[in-house]
């Protein structure tokens, strides 16, 4: 049995892959649009120049970082891996694959310093007598690290639909 022009041996298989790839695709959906709206928020939050909504947008992106983020990348790695395990994929050998991953990877551990920044950038945003002059510079940096998480992410989705390169 063939599904995508890949064979399988047989229909439970192909079936199984595909249950695999339709989760990893859900997840994948889920994974972007929080991260991308997470960004809209802030900057949606940062136009009043109010502390205390960009505290607010803030704690809103630290919960959805959590109940739907984390999850999401949990899945991605489950779901992308069975998916190419069932369906023959050598991760590491093959091209598309390997590149979304590093990719996907290279997100993650451009995340990993913008997490502590947002709690910090919470708990400065909140704070009685702030003013906006205050949390700006770290809003900035926030911004630039948030971007350089964001594409990666996005150019993983790229080199997983276009299967680039080869």
């Amino acid at each position: 049995m063939r599904v995508n022009g890949h064979p399988f041996r047989t229909e439970r298989t192909a079936m199984v892959y595909l249950l695999f790839k339709l989760l990893h695709v859900v997840a994948v959906v889920l994974f972007l649009g929080n991260i991308t709206i997470g960004v809209f928020w802030v900057r949606h939050a940062a136009r009043h120049r109010s502390p205390p909504r960009l505290a607010d947008a803030m704690a809103g992106v630290i919960r959805s970082d959590r109940m739907f983020t984390l999850p999401a990348v949990m899945v991605i790695i489950a779901s992308g891996g069975l998916a190419a395990w069932q369906g023959g994929w050598p991760v590491l050998r093959t091209g598309w694959i390997a590149w979304g991953v590093g990719l996907f990877v290279l997100s993650g551990l451009v995340f990993a310093a913008l997490a502590p920044l947002q709690h910090r950038l919470r708990v400065l945003a909140a704070r009685d007598g702030i003013g906006w002059e205050d949390c700006a510079p770290l809003l900035r940096r926030w911004n630039r690290i948030g971007i350089a998480s964001l594409v990666p992410a996005w150019l993983a989705l790229a080199a997983m639909v276009l299967k680039v390169p080869a």
